[in-house]
Parts: structure tokens; sequence; C-alpha cells
């Protein structure tokens, strides 16, 4: 509300996830809201980074509660699956629809 009692529109931009809105966090949500889960290095090999920035990404994706990392085996080898949370599949609309209002789509 403006000091003359008005209500004015807020921009989309302020509706812009924080922690979705950097360039490689937003590719990884990307990337998992095409799929149910994904095996960290196919994700990795889509976003083009090393496994250092996917993990260090991952984890602020997931302190968010945005990204489940969930672990374990094929055969006798590690693996590490990532998939989107209810509330990172949220955020990552919310933010889409925010980014398309501004680009006026």
């Amino acid at each position: 509300m403006s000091a003359d009692g008005a209500t004015r529109p807020v921009h989309a931009r302020h509706r812009l996830d924080e922690v979705i809105h950097a360039p490689v966090r937003f590719s990884i949500v990307a990337t998992l809201a095409a799929v149910d889960e994904a095996e960290f290095a196919l994700v990795r090999d889509e976003v083009e980074v090393s496994d250092s920035v996917l993990s260090k990404q991952v984890s602020t994706l997931e302190q968010a509660g945005y990204v489940r990392v969930r672990k374990g085996y094929v055969g006798k080898r590690p693996r590490t699956w990532l998939s989107l949370t209810r509330p990172g599949r949220a955020a990552y609309d919310a933010h889409l629809a925010a980014l398309r209002e501004i680009a006026g789509a």
C-alpha cells in the first residue's frame, strides 16, 4: 500500500525463490521436475557441473526442503538418487510462474 492508501501490484520479482534462482540450482530443480527421481550422475551430466559443485548445490536444496537425497547400492556400487519434494515442486512452479509474469508470457 502506498502513502495515499492505494494498493499497488507487487512486482513478480518479489516472488522469485532465492534458493532456486541461482542458475545451477535452477537447472537442477528443472531437471528433477521432469522426472520422479534421477541418479546423481545423470543430473550432473545434464546440468554440466562437477560432482563437487552438484553435491554442494544439492545440499543447499536439501536444507531448504526442496530435494530429497536417497542413497543405496546397485550391485556393490554405491549410488545416490535425487528427487524433488512436494515443497520443492511447489516452489519451482511458483518461481516459473513469476519468471513468466516478468517475461510477459
